[in-house]
């Protein structure tokens, strides 16, 4: 009694334990980066201007350095369709009459032709005749937005100026959690002048929206369902 008493505590508190489904699952590939550390440079005495405190009032501040953040907006709108219509058609007819062994013989009197089989039920004459069509037709549509804003850091800039960004962005709403993730190439004649980018003018990009916790179980299709729509399922 005591053994089953433990057994009953020990599957209530895996229930409950697969229940708490709030644990953030960060992916290692779109993690930040640290700047790149700089040398302090020697302070020159008698100087007035200090390279290492100015401050650049006659640009923006964009993006340009490993470690720094940008914006990217996402305005990602995609629309799909696709229709097709085959028709195909085949007739075949071939006939062959009774064999004979001789033609026309007149000054013989004798039969112009002697079939080979010439009783009612005993013919060698067959025909053969086939006919197929077959007629498909498919349509297609799939229609996709994703709109909002992500931040994202330098993790690599090229010899041509461009730079490597990634970046992820956890919302925990409820029971679940909401991943965004983004990495790309971007160049920085394309960075606006609040340091920002649009989704689309990213090169190489790799933008996914995922999510766990109750409410994502609760839009899977268990395996028994699955097995009655996939290819293994003969009727």
């Amino acid at each position: 009694m005591i053994t089953m008493r433990h057994s009953l505590i020990i599957l209530a508190l895996l229930i409950l334990a697969g229940c708490n489904n709030n644990n953030v699952k960060r992916d290692p590939a779109y993690a930040a980066v640290r700047p790149l550390a700089v040398e302090p440079q020697q302070r020159q005495d008698g100087a007035i201007f200090d390279v290492r405190n100015n401050i650049a009032l006659f640009e923006d501040y964009r993006a340009r350095r490993v470690g720094d953040i940008l914006t990217v907006r996402l305005e990602e709108q995609t629309d799909a369709e696709k229709e097709s219509e085959t028709t195909v058609s085949k007739s075949n007819s071939n006939s062959i009459n009774n064999p004979v062994l001789f033609g026309t013989t007149p000054q013989f009197d004798l039969p112009s032709q002697l079939p080979l089989a010439s009783t009612k039920d005993n013919n060698l004459a067959f025909s053969l005749g086939s006919e197929s069509d077959f007629e498909g037709e498919g349509e297609s549509e799939q229609n996709n937005k994703l709109s909002g804003n992500i931040s994202v850091s330098v993790v690599e800039v090229l010899p041509n100026g461009n730079m490597i960004i990634r970046g992820e962005k956890v919302i925990t709403i409820n029971q679940g959690n909401e991943y965004i993730r983004l990495a790309g190439m971007v160049s920085p004649r394309d960075i606006a002048a609040d340091n920002s980018i649009s989704s689309v003018r990213i090169a190489d990009a790799q933008i996914s929206y995922v999510g766990d916790g109750a409410p994502n179980d609760a839009n899977v299709m268990g395996w028994l369902s699955r097995f009655f729509v996939s290819a293994l399922m003969p009727f």
